[in-house]
């Protein structure tokens, strides 16, 4: 067993599994300590390096593309901090983390992991029901649909359409970007109707928008990885798009709808929106302005 424990956390190394435990100290971010304790398959793995500082080093998990639901849905924009593939190391530790660092090399070498990226999400994500409540909202994902209440502070078209409710299989895919305290973020989920949407996450009600707390915000990557770990996964995805007809099998259908239906989409928004207007929901200005974004955004 080859194990280091840090401020931050420990990484333990049993010759099959890397198991990460977050810290409990008040230094740890909040996304950290909620996501909890990860155990990584080695076969998810394809490296780790140790990065020295002057004051303390880093030890880096990295994972082989397409293996963890979390690197999907968060592309990468996980603050460094927030990163739980990431540990700092005191300087008085570095040949602990060395040592640790190297049992993980050497088991890769042995086991022959490859390092082209995984068919399949070798980590579970996050258990489900999760529920995170944001600037915007408050979203919860059950394991076969999404739902979106809308907090006071969003805006009144948002409101207005009441709570969000998104099964599973109309989903083609989740945004995620971070709150970053000097720009917004947001989480938004696709469906084959929003597809070609183009509306800005404010006023897009399968969005949420991320302004408020980044501590806070930042745990929607949670749903968006939950989420993300139940969609097919990106292999499977491209395999579809690629696939022609022929001798070989029949064509896949498109991922995305067709011309006709983005048309469609479009006179729906603009009925609902009209619907929203005779109501008294929204006032002249706001159904002007709405439309507009609409327009603009198809």
């Amino acid at each position: 067993m080859a194990e280091i424990i840090q401020r931050d956390g420990t990484w333990a190394f049993d010759g099959s599994t890397v198991r990460i435990t977050p810290g409990l100290h008040r230094s740890v971010p909040l996304f950290r300590q909620t996501y909890g304790e990860i155990s990584v398959p080695l076969e998810a793995v394809s490296g780790v390096v140790l990065e020295p500082e002057r004051r303390r080093g880093r030890l880096r998990l990295r994972l082989r593309e397409g293996a963890d639901p979390l690197l999907q849905a968060t592309g990468g924009r996980l603050p460094d901090a927030a990163d739980p593939y990431r540990l700092a190391v005191e300087v008085d530790r570095t040949g602990v983390a060395e040592y640790v660092a190297e049992e993980i090399r050497r088991a890769l070498l042995l086991d022959q992991v490859p390092k082209e990226p995984a068919k399949a999400y070798l980590l579970p994500g996050p258990p489900v029901p999760v529920s995170v409540r944001s600037s915007d909202g408050t979203v919860s994902f059950d394991g076969t649909r999404v739902r979106i209440d809308w907090a006071d502070t969003s805006e009144r078209v948002k409101r207005a359409t009441g709570p969000r409710i998104i099964d599973l299989g109309d989903l083609v895919r989740v945004e995620w970007l971070p709150n970053s305290g000097h720009e917004d973020g947001f989480l938004r989920f696709v469906t084959r109707e929003t597809v070609f949407s183009k509306l800005p996450p404010e006023k897009d009600p399968y969005a949420l928008d991320l302004w408020g707390s980044v501590r806070r915000d930042l745990l929607t990557a949670l749903v968006a990885t939950a989420v993300t770990a139940r969609l097919p996964h990106p292999s499977t995805r491209t395999a579809a798009g690629n696939h022609q007809a022929g001798a070989h099998g029949p064509r896949t259908a498109p991922a995305v709808p067709p011309a006709a239906d983005h048309h469609d989409v479009l006179l729906r928004r603009l009925r609902e929106l009209g619907e929203l207007h005779r109501d008294g929901v929204l006032t002249d200005e706001e159904f002007a302005r709405t439309k507009a974004v609409v327009l603009r955004g198809f």
